[in-house]
């Protein structure tokens, strides 16, 4: 039974018959009910007095286009020409239209063709209708050549046809073309809207040029009235802060956003999350994940792997398993990227055994593992130090038939060589070339710099050639894995030669290209080059760390520029960095020549705190200055913190503080000290013995000068009996002496001997 309005109703029974089926139509298609509206559609064509028309067809063709039903609208166009209607340009524009939602772009051309062909004019609506069809089926090049024949036949575009355009530039990955359309938009001085500045920005977002899209966003908030953000303008300048890895720009735009009274969407607060995840900034991101469900959005897939990935960064994979199970619980199936972030959590925080069986998980849940899988495995085998699971797991992608690609042989042979295992590592780059899969300039870093931690520096090289042989792109990293190995050589020219090139090259050197560059300065005695270098470093904005800037004490210390030494020291405290165990042996060494006691009070108080993570060699130096300062009370002081914070006191560092407690007279304190070492299993050598015994005949104290030869026959008669035993006890002592006393001698204390 058909239901039709009152109003129908009334004309009919008013005798107004001839605009009946006019006015049941418009009534039913304006309600949008298509099942109705074919009912009603049918039966009138069953009534005698019916009359196809043009407008009725073109409300049906509207109405099914309407429901995407391309085929049936298609079928009503041909039926109505069957009944002698002539679609004019409103048909055509509608069943363009329909086939333009669907993406089906040659079909919207054929018909416009047949427009053409009914000398029916095709308007700026038909152009921008078929235009728009290959647009969005990522067809940027017919797009483009519509729009230059619409101009040819005086349609003029308008700025919906050049957004559409833009569209189809950007559907079909053509950033750069669709920012070069934009500049000429510009030029002929077309005005943009919100959507083309959306566009445009994710254009430049996706080519990395995120500084230009950020100013184009400026632009837009200072005209709000003409071109207002939207929640995808925010969204696409969100994501550019998060791939830069900029956090707190990322929220601060966020906020913006909020306080401008457009509401986020689920793709805004997943872009926030991501930027979290990326620092493993997990309490911020999970803050993030609560406000998005307390704002009544739904987590997707997106939402949830973010956060895992986030617990995955700060290495807290019992966490990140929490949201996984949790993922699962609220009925969102984990994909592969949240299977690759899991595994990654796992194989970061050293739980390889957790990271492989969650391979088997994914096969049992029917998501099988792709290459990404093994590359993120690859790389915690190596993380792990497990030689033997690496061709375990190239065995288990093997067998899934998973080729390998770039980054998973990239990843096998860094895993490789970070063990240890060069001729592996050369195995599987040979299998990678044997396949033809190209090596990238990851590749070689990793050969480069690989080989050369393990001192085959002439193989590095080697790999340098055969990648200038393959004409593949030098990134800074490869530049500075080669200046390395040119450093480690003794090879400075070279080294220079190559950093040269590298700024020539317009790849900017980085901390580590400087760090190289001048511990070879320093190594070749140049500490004016080495100072040159670091100036350079600094009016280039490059921030140096804690190795650059001790490797350059060094430096200055072995050119004999202790007060340059201070000066440094001064810079990294007023730019927060910290000091390394280098860094605070070259302080020392300066302090000492420079007799700074000052300075060293003050280092003293820093070292208090993380005296167990000082090597000896610095404590000792650091004793070595107090005492020959006079600061006795400070040495001793020293040495009890040595003692209290369970470092390592062994016979340099009593040496150091017996020949300063000797210089100044203190003999007492001598023998006590002696005292101290046999208490702590530490035999004294027997000219320690024999030193003090002149400054105790000087003061005539007979009861210490007994002690002291008691101690030394006790001592003669043990290495003699170890003589007679086999003379290996004398040999070991006799070399711990010679040892001693060589190491006692650098440190300018040869005396006590």
């Amino acid at each position: 039974m058909l239901l039709l309005p009152s109003s129908v109703v009334f004309k009919w029974l008013d005798g107004s018959q001839k605009n009946w089926f006019f006015a049941a139509k418009l009534e039913i298609t304006i309600s949008g009910s298509l099942k109705h509206a074919v009912h009603v559609f049918r039966w009138m064509k069953n009534q005698e007095n019916y009359c196809a028309r043009n407008d009725i067809y073109g409300m049906m063709i509207r109405l099914h286009a309407r429901h995407n039903q391309v085929d049936q609208a298609r079928g009503l166009f041909f039926e109505m020409q069957e009944w002698r209607c002539k679609p004019d340009a409103d048909t055509y524009n509608s069943l363009i239209h329909a086939h333009a939602r669907a993406g089906q772009w040659r079909w919207a051309i054929n018909i416009m063709e047949d427009m053409q062909r009914a000398a029916i004019p095709p308007s700026r609506t038909t152009y921008n209708n078929v235009i728009n069809a290959c647009g969005a089926a990522g067809n940027w090049k017919k797009a483009l050549e519509l729009c230059k024949k619409m101009t040819e036949n005086g349609v003029g575009p308008d700025l919906i046809t050049h957004n559409i355009v833009l569209s189809a530039f950007k559907n079909g990955a053509q950033y750069s073309k669709a920012i070069a359309y934009f500049e000429i938009m510009q030029s002929s001085n077309v005005a943009p809207d919100t959507f083309t500045w959306n566009i445009v920005i994710h254009c430049l977002v996706k080519v990395g040029q995120y500084g230009e899209a950020i100013e184009l966003f400026k632009s837009m908030s200072e005209k709000r009235t003409v071109c207002p953000p939207d929640v995808v303008t925010y969204t696409s300048i969100m994501y550019s802060y998060s791939v830069c890895g900029q956090a707190e720009n990322c929220k601060a735009v966020f906020d913006m956003m909020v306080a401008e009274g457009v509401r986020p969407n689920i793709v805004s607060y997943n872009a926030l999350l991501g930027a979290y995840a990326s620092h493993g900034m997990h309490k911020e991101a999970l803050e993030t994940f609560k406000l998005l469900k307390q704002n009544g959005l739904r987590p997707d897939i997106v939402s949830y792997t973010s956060l895992l990935n986030a617990y995955g960064r700060s290495a807290q994979p019992e966490k990140a398993r929490e949201v996984f199970n949790e993922m699962r619980k609220n009925s969102c199936k984990p994909n592969k990227v949240s299977y690759n972030a899991l595994i990654d959590a796992y194989g970061s925080a050293g739980m390889l055994k957790e990271a492989i069986s969650l391979l088997h998980e994914m096969e049992r849940d029917g998501i099988q593992p792709d290459v990404v899988s093994i590359s993120t495995l690859l790389t915690a085998c190596g993380r792990c130090r497990q030689v033997t699971k690496i061709d375990a797991i190239l065995a288990a992608a093997k067998s899934r038939a998973i080729e390998l690609n770039t980054v998973a042989y990239n990843s096998g042979i860094g895993s490789y060589l970070s063990l240890g295992d060069y001729e592996k590592a050369l195995e599987l780059y040979a299998l990678m070339r044997t396949r033809n899969v190209k090596p990238d300039a990851v590749t070689y870093n990793v050969l480069i710099s690989g080989s050369c931690k393990l001192g085959k520096y002439a193989e590095s090289l080697n790999f340098f050639e055969d990648m200038m042989d393959l004409k593949i792109h030098l990134t800074k990293e490869v530049y500075s894995s080669v200046i390395c190995s040119y450093v480690k050589q003794g090879k400075l020219s070279e080294a220079e030669s190559m950093f040269s090139s590298m700024k020539e090259s317009g790849c900017f050197p980085d901390v580590l290209t400087y760090t190289a560059m001048i511990k070879a300065y320093s190594d070749d005695g140049s500490w004016r080059r080495a100072w040159d270098l670091f100036k350079e470093m600094e009016s280039n904005d490059v921030q140096p760390d804690a190795i650059v800037c001790s490797s350059l004490m060094e430096a200055l210390n072995n050119g004999s520029q202790p007060e340059r030494v201070l000066q440094l020291m001064k810079f990294m405290k007023q730019k927060q960095i910290p000091l390394n165990q280098k860094a605070y042996f070259e302080i020392i060494a300066s302090c000492s020549m420079l007799r700074e006691w000052k300075t060293a009070s003050e280092i003293i108080e820093q070292l208090d705190s993380s005296l167990s993570s000082i090597s000896v060699g610095t404590l000792n130096h650091l004793l070595n200055f107090l005492g020959k300062c006079g600061k006795t009370e400070s040495m001793m002081k020293l040495f009890y913190k040595m003692v209290t914070s369970c470092s390592t006191v062994g016979l340099s560092t009593y040496a150091v503080l017996l020949r300063n407690l000797l210089v100044i007279g203190k003999w007492r304190k001598y023998i006590e000290v002696l005292q101290w070492m046999e208490d702590a299993g530490v035999r004294p050598t027997l000219y320690m013995y024999q030193s003090v015994l002149p400054y105790i005949w000087r003061d005539n104290s007979m009861d210490y000068v007994t002690l002291m030869q008691e101690k030394i026959n006790a001592l003669r008669e043990k290495i003699e009996a170890s003589s007679i035993q086999g003379g290996q006890d004398c040999e070991c002592a006799l070399v711990v002496m010679e040892a001693t006393s060589s190491l006692l001698r650098k440190m300018d204390i040869v005396t006590l001997f």
